[in-house]
């Protein structure tokens, strides 16, 4: 790819976004906002953290998404008996009595964790390393895994009876938590449409490998505005309780705020924000779009909050005041 300044390849980026965007939506009905959401993330080299009851597409965006970009895909079933093996892959003797390395699902470019807080801990945080290093450990040796890669875990709010909540430490991994709602009844129609019919969409391969990871560098590139520095660090402060620069809110609401990680992530989603919207730069209004699902799964509210009906969004709705 020879582009002949960043501002070219930028307006490059933002077509090819558009065309990606178009042939997921042959397979995809609505949930505009999620797909864009996926691509920022996959361009921001995060992770999304997929929250919805059954029956909404979830596994299906992944595996559109995996094939207009022209990456390797995995799906991994959490369940109660999964170990870190399945995930990773083990070490077997072969017939010449060596120990051999066969690798596990963990080892394709979009990783689909379908119903992650299925499994206990111990296998959930199988995980904490491949989505922060890029690698993982098996038996004292370390496996590089294959960029791009990007691990998109879906979870169901409605049924919590044998599940195991996420550890912090892996939630802040996520750069994004999506909540995805029902279409409404014109895209339901659609929906049924399509899927009751012979109607079989094929969606194209839009973009390859190395133009995503030569596209995540340029992202990284942009630069960005002092102002809009300090108002995505002020952000996140703020909803940290008990501290000086303290959101009234959240010395009210919250019990734990966010940490620096959602400071990188706002910078880097208003980034590739910007970038989709033909814009060089980010300003405050690109932060303020993904500021949402960045912060909602990084602050906890109080008792006070719950026993209110005072919902995380609407705590973040008037730190964005």
């Amino acid at each position: 790819m020879q582009y002949k300044s960043d501002v070219e390849a930028i307006d490059e980026f933002g077509k090819k976004i558009k065309i990606l965007q178009n042939e997921i939506a042959k397979v995809i009905v609505g949930q505009d906002e999620v797909v864009k959401n996926v691509i920022i993330s996959i361009f921001s080299k995060g992770h999304v953290l997929l929250v919805g009851v059954p029956g909404l597409a979830k596994t299906l965006l992944v595996n559109t998404i995996s094939r207009v970009l022209g990456l390797e895909y995995s799906r991994i079933q959490f369940t109660p008996d999964l170990m870190p093996s399945d995930i990773v892959g083990t070490e077997i003797l072969d017939q010449t009595r060596n120990f051999k390395f066969i690798r596990g699902p963990i080892f394709a470019n979009i990783i689909l964790a379908d119903e992650i807080n299925r499994t206990p801990p111990k296998t959930q945080s199988a995980l904490l390393e491949a989505m922060q290093e890029k690698a993982i450990t098996v038996a004292g040796q370390n496996y590089k895994l294959t960029e791009p890669f990007f691990v998109l875990a879906t979870q169901n709010p409605i049924e919590q009876e044998g599940t195991y909540p996420l550890p912090e430490a892996q939630l802040d991994r996520f750069m994004f938590n999506i909540w995805l709602d029902y279409p409404s009844f014109k895209e339901e129609i659609d929906v049924v449409k399509n899927t009751t019919s012979t109607y079989e969409a094929k969606p194209q391969v839009v973009i390859s490998a190395e133009e995503i990871l030569y596209f995540q560098n340029l992202i990284r590139k942009i630069p960005v505005p002092e102002n809009v520095y300090e108002y995505a660090v002020k952000l996140a402060v703020k909803t940290r309780p008990n501290r000086p620069e303290s959101h009234q809110w959240a010395n009210e609401y919250l019990t734990w705020g966010a940490g620096p990680r959602a400071s990188q992530y706002l910078i880097i989603g208003a980034k590739c924000h910007a970038a989709i919207n033909g814009k060089y730069s980010p300003d405050i209004e690109d932060v303020k779009s993904v500021a949402v699902s960045i912060l909602r799964h990084r602050i906890v509210r109080n008792y006070k909050a719950e026993a209110n009906g005072i919902s995380i969004e609407k705590i973040i709705a008037e730190f964005l005041k």
